[in-house]
């Protein structure tokens, strides 16, 4: 596309503009507006009164108390996260999004939280494992936009299993407890706290060991960040690095989760 004088004005008025502020002071910060998909327990979900509760909303408004500004929800389809975040709808997502090079090519990331095996769950004496052949024929769900999904699509769709994305984790969990699914596929502590702890997950049961794969299934979760927004992601690191030294996030996590997840 060709371009006029006037147009090219306008584009380097906006790249100053941005410079100057993704240059702004971390103590200029008075909001964060994170973006969040809240049907994922025990990282975020609603309880009974529609609050927001879950880790990453507790690491989240501790991170805002360090930074001294205000914290700002708003709720998103997962699979909408990046588009929401790049059209400006919130600055930050804070959704149990991992880490990967597919979405380091959208977005920025902060500096890796945790990281949460990932593992498939079916019922009881299935004798389902999360490999291409043991699925073959099979119905899986995962939530849309996932890392689960990518993997899922990759290496387990070509083999002949059906792989069924899902706007919703709570779609995924009532499709599953009604046999319209064989297996789901997540965050191992979100199926377990989530679903397998609850009555709905009765009869139901990890299937096989924890899948790993860093090239799709990445090595940790970060708060993903536009692109340039230098200030606010440096922010978010020193927060969330002092909240790591002084213990705040491993107090969070062992309120949540059964294993050790905050990397160093």
């Amino acid at each position: 596309m060709k371009m006029n004088w006037r147009n090219m004005a306008a584009l380097a008025l906006f790249a100053t503009a941005a410079i100057t502020a993704g240059a702004a002071s971390a103590s200029e910060i008075k909001e964060v507006r994170f973006g969040v998909e809240a049907s994922y327990a025990p990282f975020e979900s609603k309880s009974p009164s529609g609050e927001l509760q879950g880790f990453d909303i507790d690491v989240g408004n501790a991170v805002c108390a360090k930074l001294k500004a205000k914290c700002v929800w708003v709720e998103n389809s997962f699979d909408g996260l990046i588009p929401a975040l790049q059209a400006r709808k919130f600055n930050a997502i804070n959704s149990d999004m991992t880490i990967t090079d597919q979405r380091r090519q959208a977005v920025e990331f902060t500096d890796p939280i945790y990281t949460i095996p990932n593992q498939m769950i079916a019922k009881k004496g299935s004798g389902l494992l999360p490999t291409p052949a043991s699925l073959k024929g099979k119905h899986v769900g995962v939530l849309q936009g996932t890392i689960q999904e990518t993997y899922a699509k990759a290496r387990w769709a070509p083999a002949g299993v059906d792989v069924v994305p899902y706007q919703t984790q709570d779609q995924i969990y009532a499709d599953l407890a009604s046999g319209r699914l064989d297996a789901s596929f997540q965050d191992a502590e979100a199926a377990s706290k989530g679903f397998l702890k609850k009555p709905q997950g009765a009869g139901f049961e990890f299937a096989g060991p924890a899948v790993t794969d860093e090239k799709l299934l990445g090595a940790g979760v970060g708060y993903g960040i536009r692109k340039g927004d230098t200030a606010l992601k440096d922010a978010l690191n020193q927060a969330l690095k002092d909240l790591k030294a002084d213990g705040t996030i491993d107090r969070l996590a062992a309120k949540y989760f059964d294993v050790k997840v905050v990397l160093r």
